[in-house]
C-alpha cells in the first residue's frame, strides 16, 4: 500500500497529535500558537475521532496559567 505523504507547519502537526491522543484539548490561543488551537477546534467541531473513537472537548482557558 503506498503512502501518502504531506507537508504541514508545527502548529498543524502538534494539533494533529493532541486532537488523536486525548479526550480534552486546553488550548490558550495566542501568537504564534493560535492556529493549534484553530485546528483542534475545528476538527472537533466536525466531529473527527480520535484514536479511542471519541471527539475530544476543546476548553478555550482565560489565562495562560489555565492552559
Amino acid at each position: 500500500m503506498p503512502r501518502n505523504y504531506v507537508t504541514i507547519d508545527g502548529n498543524e502537526a502538534a494539533a494533529y497529535v493532541a486532537h488523536k491522543t486525548n479526550e480534552v484539548i486546553a488550548i490558550y490561543p495566542i501568537t504564534p500558537s493560535s492556529p493549534m488551537g484553530e485546528w483542534s477546534d475545528q476538527w472537533s467541531s466536525e466531529g473527527k475521532p480520535n484514536i479511542w473513537g471519541t471527539v475530544p472537548t476543546v476548553v478555550e482557558m482565560q489565562s495562560e496559567a489555565g492552559a
